[in-house]
């Protein structure tokens, strides 16, 4: 019994220990952003991380967009509601769907990739060459990553939004047998410009979250190359499940 509580109590402190220092990476930053930043770096970063996003993020919202219709518009036909599909469809995805899965595949693509790369610079050095030639690797490294991902995972959310629609259209005229014009219409009746500006809202947040945790484990990775896939695990999973908790309390306080 004491030895499991040593486990666990054990477990609670590293926990906290590392929430500490992200906590004091994270003020380092903020600290960090009056400094004028690289535009460059920083256009750089959203090319690698943006635009590289855009297929997967298509096909992830696009595939989401079906689905989703599929699943809900014959019940909607069924009591007669036909004309709610296209609203409906859009609010689901502006609000929650939209958002929460462009952070997740960011999460996995675009956390894993800064990860990797920050992990493999410590792991050769290169950090500690920066040091040496008195470059703070928080405004050479974590900042340009933290305001491209800030821009770009809003930007990626807006764009999947758009795919999400068009998919749930293409299966609801297509497929369902509703009209073009009532599914447009039922959009322009139902849903609210803060339906959509309140998930992009949140992507800047999700944002900030897989920035600063990718930049967080590449700089305190393991030494060698198992270290560095371990750091890249550790930022998706870390990833996904602070982008659901904040997801909640973002939904709570916007909506």
């Amino acid at each position: 019994m004491l030895k499991i509580l040593e486990a666990i109590g054990s477990f609670v402190l590293r926990r906290l220990g590392e929430i500490g220092t992200i906590v004091m990476l994270y003020g380092e930053t903020m600290r960090a952003l009056r400094h004028k930043p690289r535009m460059r770096h920083i256009l750089n970063q959203m090319s690698h991380l943006g635009v590289d996003s855009l297929l997967i993020v298509s096909l992830t919202l696009l595939f989401t967009g079906v689905v989703f219709t599929l699943q809900t518009a014959d019940v909607l036909i069924r009591f007669g509601a036909q004309g709610t599909v296209g609203g409906i469809i859009s609010i689901a995805i502006g609000r929650e769907l939209g958002p929460v899965l462009v952070a997740v595949v960011c999460a996995g693509r675009v956390g894993a990739a800064i990860t990797a790369e920050i992990s493999t610079m410590k792991v050769t050095e290169q950090i500690d060459a920066l040091r040496v030639m008195a470059v703070s690797p928080i405004d050479y490294l974590l900042v340009p990553r933290m305001l491209a991902c800030m821009i770009v995972v809003p930007l990626l959310t807006v764009f999947g939004d758009v795919i999400g629609v068009f998919g749930g259209w293409l299966i609801a005229v297509c497929y369902e047998g509703i009209s073009s014009y009532a599914y447009m219409n039922s959009i322009h009746v139902f849903v609210e410009l803060f339906d959509l500006t309140g998930g992009v809202i949140k992507a800047v947040f999700f944002g900030n979250v897989i920035a600063v945790l990718g930049c967080y484990y590449g700089l305190h990775c393991p030494d060698g190359a198992e270290g560095v896939g371990r750091a890249t695990t550790k930022t998706v999973v870390s990833s996904i499940i602070v982008i659901f908790i904040l997801n909640a309390v973002l939904t709570f306080f916007l909506y």
